[in-house]
């Protein structure tokens, strides 16, 4: 009995070792995701972006910029020369916050002992406006101390907080485009995929791939009525996201739905492709499903910023479509910002979509041939 157990033992080993693909993912998997999940996961806001406005530059104000300056966690990106042009670098994104000194800082220090500076945060994902704003004011402190150990004067320097996209700190404004890009994404992927691979599962298929229809069309024949599903559940989540989540569409609502029905589109062709690369359905909803949800929930900036994150894995974010809708959401639907600012973001889902849709008709023309 015991020599029969060996045997099947033995047997089972035998045909493990030699499926890479099971060897792969039993071994490699763990190996991935610790690397990921350990070198993603930063709780830590880094790489803030700051603008400094100082109408009359002074020793006190000079102190402070320094200060920021050498503070690991900031990168000084502008010195702009009047309010209206730091607010036009927020409304840009080209910045995180700025720090505004007033005109008199310098005067209402020596003669007063006390002034006042002002922060303006993007708060539109509110963990990293607040952290970011504790930074700068623990900057701020730390160097009022010096100033009074220094001078035995007991400076006192008010700092003031506006919050520009989020002003009420709710964290919906963070989510809601997340949640977004992650369920579009996974259902879009996994309607499509499992559509064609049914069709092979069934026999179908060949009967399709004989027909005189082309590749493209049999393939856009699968996506159309996904596609119209897939626009059905958008409206449903903008709803939801507005009378019920109470998270406003500040920017345009067509733009909002035109990048959306791209992204849907660009979802769809990517579970095209994981269907003529499968030939179960059971594997491809692992695929578009498990497999799919990681990279949304830890490369695409959705949880973790992106911003601190290893260079390697700030490169293969850039492979997450999500990434690019989600950044395009925010703009549009919380910062109300209008096209121009979300060109870039249209102009590489459009490149994904071109991509995956002759990746999809070039695995499937050999069945046609």
């Amino acid at each position: 009995m015991s020599k029969q157990f060996l045997a099947f033992v033995k047997k089972e080993f035998y045909h493990i070792l030699r499926d890479k693909r099971t060897m792969l993912i039993l071994l490699g998997m763990p190996v991935v995701q610790i690397l990921i999940f350990g070198f993603a996961i930063n709780m830590e806001v880094q790489n803030i972006r700051i603008a400094i406005y100082e109408p009359k530059a002074d020793i006190y104000t000079q102190d402070i910029k320094a200060k920021v300056e050498a503070n690991h966690y900031f990168i000084l990106k502008a010195t702009p020369h009047s309010i209206q042009e730091v607010n036009e670098l927020l409304r840009k994104g080209e910045i995180d916050m700025a720090l505004i000194f007033p005109n008199n800082f310098h005067n209402n220090l020596v003669h007063a002992g006390k002034s006042q500076i002002q922060i303006i945060a993007d708060s539109s994902d509110p963990n990293i406006g607040t952290i970011s704003t504790n930074y700068l004011r623990a900057i701020i402190g730390q160097q009022q101390k010096e100033w009074m150990n220094l001078q035995q004067i007991p400076y006192e320097v008010n700092v003031t907080s506006k919050l520009h996209y989020n002003p009420e700190m709710k964290s919906a404004y963070t989510f809601v485009p997340g949640i977004m890009g992650l369920v579009l994404m996974i259902i879009c992927a996994i309607m499509t995929s499992i559509s064609i691979v049914r069709e092979k599962e069934m026999g179908t298929m060949e009967v399709l791939l004989a027909s005189p229809l082309n590749s493209t069309t049999v393939l856009l024949s699968k996506t159309i009525p996904y596609l119209a599903l897939s626009v059905i559940n958008l409206v449903t989540i903008l709803i939801l996201s507005v009378y019920v989540l109470k998270v406003p569409i500040v920017g345009s609502l067509s733009l909002l739905i035109f990048v959306s029905v791209l992204f849907i589109f660009l979802s769809l062709s990517l579970g095209l492709l994981i269907s003529t690369l499968v030939q179960t359905q059971v594997v491809a909803i692992i695929i578009s499903g498990i497999g799919l949800m990681m990279p949304v929930l830890i490369l695409s900036g959705m949880i973790f910023p992106i911003s601190n994150m290893p260079v390697v894995l700030q490169w293969l974010s850039t492979l997450v479509p999500a990434r690019w809708y989600i950044t395009a959401v925010k703009k549009i639907m919380i910062q109300g910002l209008g096209l121009v600012a979300v060109v870039k973001e249209i102009t590489i889902l459009s490149g994904m979509i071109v991509t995956l849709v002759i990746l999809s008709i070039r695995n499937i023309k050999p069945r046609m041939e």
